[in-house]
C-alpha cells in the first residue's frame, strides 16, 4: 500500500505527464529522511523536470510543506530510464562559445534597471501567505 507521501507525488506527477500509467514512486527511509524515487516514461521526464528545473523544484517545495505537517524530511529523486530500462544520469553540458582570436568583441551598453514597485512586494507576500494557509487546510 502506498503511503500518503507517495500518493501525493503520484497525484501531482500523473496530472503533468502524457503516460500516467508509467508513473511510479518508491520510498526509502534512511538517516537523512525519506527518499522518494520517481520514475516516469522517458518521454515525460522533461515535463516533470520543467524548464531550468522549475517544475521539479515546485514538487520538492510541496513535499517540504507536507514534511512540515508530517514531521519528516523528504527528498525527491527523479530517475530517468531510457527505452531499454537502463538508468541514465543527465549532466548539464557547459560549452564555451568558440571565439576566434582575430574576432572583435562588440561592446554592450549598460541598460538601466527599472526600480521595483513597492506595493507588489507586499502584495506578493500576502498572496504567498494565503496560499500557504490554504495548504495547511488540506487533509493529507
Amino acid at each position: 500500500m502506498a503511503t500518503i507521501d507517495q500518493q501525493f507525488v503520484e497525484y501531482i506527477v500523473k496530472t503533468l505527464v502524457n503516460n500516467p500509467d508509467k508513473v511510479s514512486v518508491e520510498r526509502k527511509i534512511d538517516e537523512k529522511g525519506v527518499l522518494l524515487s520517481l520514475t516516469v516514461d522517458p518521454e515525460d521526464v522533461g515535463r516533470v523536470i520543467g524548464k531550468r528545473g522549475v517544475t521539479a523544484q515546485s514538487i520538492r517545495m510541496l513535499l517540504r510543506a507536507l514534511g512540515t505537517k508530517q514531521d519528516a524530511r523528504y527528498n525527491l529523486k527523479i530517475v530517468n530510464t531510457d527505452e531499454d530500462g537502463e538508468v541514465r544520469e543527465h549532466k548539464p553540458e557547459h560549452k564555451e562559445p568558440a571565439v576566434e582570436e582575430h574576432e572583435e568583441v562588440e561592446e554592450v551598453e549598460e541598460v538601466e534597471e527599472e526600480e521595483p514597485v513597492e506595493n507588489s512586494s507586499s502584495e506578493l507576500a500576502e498572496k504567498t501567505r494565503a496560499e500557504l494557509a490554504d495548504l495547511d487546510d488540506l487533509d493529507i
